[in-house]
């Protein structure tokens, strides 16, 4: 993990793209839009059945159109989602407001964590309905079994994505807790007092004295 504000450098650093692949939080990106589109993808193209005595398709997944689409939605949102964020890493580092840092690792843990929850669900519920099936495997078999797998996959991918988000924020809020500095502290600090100064160190000159001027070679003007 980089130095700096929420996990990257300072703004105006150079870019590096083969130092940006190999960021963990990278490849896990990558990882997870490969997966959503392997999942909705096998859904889309094998699986509905076309039963030729009925004009209406099929899911797969034990004849559940609520699966199929459950399973396409939140994959494709996957998608969408990882690509936006692979785009917000790349831009990242040139941000220089650090409080739009903070929303950006936020939204990213928000989301991060959302979508493991709901790859957990549709695991459950493509296994279940697909389980419960009673006729022989249909075609598409193949299919629908990936499309299970690779969102049990990605329940684990979407989870150590948000643990990464977690750890940035954890290290933003770190970065920023070293560098502040609490301007009570210094007002609780007492002033350095000044010398004492005695009455025998310091006398004030009186503003008219006796002296005698010097009046040699003067003579007052009579009047």
């Amino acid at each position: 993990m980089e130095s700096g504000a929420y996990g990257a450098a300072k703004a105006g650093g150079s870019f590096e793209l083969g130092r940006f692949l190999q960021q963990p939080q990278t490849v896990l990106r990558i990882g997870n839009a490969v997966f959503a589109l392997i999942v909705f993808a096998c859904i889309i193209g094998e699986g509905y059945l076309n039963n030729p005595s009925e004009s209406e398709l099929k899911c797969i997944f034990n004849q559940n159109a609520d699966a199929c689409r459950y399973g396409i939605a939140i994959g494709v949102l996957a998608l969408l989602g990882s690509v936006f964020f692979f785009a917000l890493d790349i831009y990242f580092p040139q941000i220089s407001n650090v409080t739009d840092r903070k929303y950006i690792v936020i939204a990213d843990l928000g989301f991060s964590a959302l979508w493991t929850f709901l790859w957990f669900v549709g695991f459950c519920f493509l296994t279940n309905q697909w389980l419960s099936i009673t006729i022989p495997a249909p075609i598409g078999a193949s299919s629908a079994r990936a499309a299970i797998a690779f969102s049990f996959f990605s329940i684990f991918t979407w989870a150590l994505q948000a643990c990464l988000a977690f750890k940035r924020y954890r290290l933003g809020v770190e970065d920023f807790s070293q560098s502040y500095v609490d301007p009570t502290h210094d007002a609780a600090t007492p002033y350095s007092s000044y010398p004492n100064l005695s009455s025998d160190s310091y006398r004030q000159q009186p503003p008219f004295t006796n002296n005698q001027e010097n009046t040699d070679g003067y003579q007052p003007p009579a009047y």
